[in-house]
């Protein structure tokens, strides 16, 4: 009996020591080969911000949950994270004190070089996902750029938000949501301060929620059907919409909950993919000799 119960132990110990990290900056250079074949060559890039969020959540907001729920969706489906990436549109924020603005440009370029030299280490499907709203718009311009020249790689995009893996999940968030006060939600409102609450509850200061208005001034509402590079701040100047002091843990432990499950279902789609490697280079095909392409 105790060498049975040996043997079950050095099994368990053996197994755990052999669990290979889904961190890239963990990994071992000789772990790293087996890591890239683990994965499926799927490598997962956490894109958050520092930015101002209200006067009563941590600059690193957006980083501090994409970053948790895309390690807790590499645990349940194996992929290798990349180190979350701090580099993004932030313009919109320069007027508020500890945000890191970098140059359109570079961004640009370090997010680019980035993906070439994951690629370049033998990964073949780079997931970005997107923890900060201000992206939205940069990542789908640069996925579709990337078509500009030949890769080797793909590029995926998915949300470190409202990625439901079950219809069940999304009506248990929304019906949380219906319970808060009205205009409770937004950047720096009731949701994140929930998942903050969850993820780092020492960096919450719910006392401070009500110290700067979240309320939208509509300081443009005479222009209609147009957008300008000023809406944002025409509208939320404390870089603060909502109302953070309404979150509830119920809440946060929801959002994470789906949010991880989410991407769990992303991470597996991915890794089973087949398609978008095979259609991107049939379009590069044609790209060079567009003459030749079938009408």
């Amino acid at each position: 009996m105790k060498t049975i119960v040996f043997l079950s132990f050095f099994f368990v110990v053996f197994s755990a020591k052999a669990q290979l990290p889904v961190k890239w900056d963990e990994l071992s250079a000789p772990e790293f080969p087996q890591a890239v074949n683990q994965s499926g060559k799927v490598c997962v890039v956490p894109l958050g911000i520092i930015e101002k969020h209200g006067p009563s959540l941590p600059l690193g907001t957006d980083l501090i949950i994409v970053r948790d729920v895309v390690l807790k969706a590499a645990q349940k489906e194996y992929v290798v994270v990349f180190p979350e990436f701090i580099a993004g549109q932030i313009s919109e924020a320069r007027h508020q004190p500890g945000t890191i603005a970098y140059s359109p440009g570079l961004v640009w370029q370090i997010l680019e070089e980035t993906c070439n030299e994951i690629a370049r280490n033998g990964f073949e499907k780079i997931i970005l996902v997107n923890g900060h709203g201000g992206n939205n718009s940069m990542l789908s311009y640069f996925a579709m750029a990337l078509l500009n020249k030949k890769h080797n790689y793909a590029v995926y995009l998915a949300n470190g938000w409202d990625i439901y893996a079950e219809g069940t999940q999304k009506k248990e968030v929304e019906s949380l949501f219906a319970k808060l006060p009205e205009n409770s939600l937004g950047h720096a409102g009731a949701d994140e301060a929930a998942e903050i609450k969850i993820i780092r509850p020492d960096l919450f200061k719910p006392e401070k929620a009500k110290s700067e208005s979240g309320e939208n001034l509509a300081r443009l509402k005479n222009l209609t059907n147009v957008s300008t590079g000023i809406d944002w701040y025409a509208c939320f100047p404390n870089h603060y919409a909502g109302n953070a002091a309404t979150a509830t843990e119920e809440l946060g432990k929801a959002i994470l909950n789906s949010t991880t499950n989410g991407l769990t279902k992303v991470f597996r789609d991915v890794k089973a993919d087949t398609d978008v490697l095979k259609l991107q280079n049939q379009f590069f095909d044609e790209a060079d000799k567009p003459l030749k392409t079938d009408q």
